[in-house]
């Protein structure tokens, strides 16, 4: 359904993303940001699937900077190869990866001719929530158990758009506490957690948890119907 473009940021640099475009004319569009294995084909298949829906999907390799073309699988020593990696891109001076967020938001504007959502995965639910709070361009956020996002630096970031956060009860990554203190400090985020590990929504993990995941997605679905279309 989709295929790989060149999205250009702000300071010139090319970057590549996933597009999937939906048959017909766009209701709006969703950005779909990586967890740290790449604009893999699970990723791919969730661009394809907000395409299904009617929404322009754009995929930005958030690991462009540092490292083109990655698609890794999800074993042991695929998510040391993508930590190393994201730990790199973390390390490039500001705005850092967030132009390059920024770059598929203004496509996805363009190319649809709509509003913007955005959702994001893992270490993407975290770029997720800092484009929500720090970009322009978008009408909704949904952060999926976002990797940092809990941590009082991030929670104290303000979101300028309205924001649905999908969170696990059994994360080793994100403690429950952290999540009822995100809670209490942004009231007007809408919070949900799942009886569920981290990484819920990708079936190519062994996390996968189906009604999970077919619970989020329906209310990410109704979220971005009401903020995006």
């Amino acid at each position: 359904m989709g295929q790989f473009i060149d999205l250009s940021a702000a300071d010139g640099q090319k970057i590549t993303a996933y597009e999937a475009r939906p048959v017909g004319r766009p209701r709006g569009a969703v950005v779909v940001i990586q967890e740290i294995f790449g604009v893999n084909s699970h990723i791919r298949a969730v661009a394809d699937g907000y395409a299904q829906e009617g929404y322009l999907a754009v995929a930005p390799s958030t690991f462009h900077r540092v490292k083109a073309d990655v698609e890794l699988g999800y074993s042991d020593a695929d998510m040391q190869a993508g930590f190393a990696i994201k730990l790199k891109v973390d390390e490039l001076p500001a705005p850092g990866v967030m132009q390059d967020v920024q770059a598929a938001i203004d496509h996805a504007a363009r190319e649809s001719g709509g509003k913007v959502g955005i959702v994001g995965y893992c270490w993407g639910g975290l770029l997720t929530w800092r484009a929500a709070c720090t970009l322009t361009g978008l009408a909704a956020a949904v952060p999926y158990y976002g990797g940092g996002m809990t941590t009082p630096e991030e929670s104290a970031r303000q979101p300028k758009v309205p924001v649905l956060a999908h969170f696990a009860e059994q994360d080793q990554w994100i403690a429950m506490d952290t999540i009822e203190a995100f809670r209490k400090a942004h009231s007007d985020v809408q919070v949900y957690t799942y009886p569920a590990h981290h990484g819920f929504n990708c079936d190519q993990r062994g996390a996968w948890h189906e009604p999970s995941a077919k619970q989020a997605r329906e209310r990410t679905l109704a979220f971005f119907a009401q903020h995006v279309d």
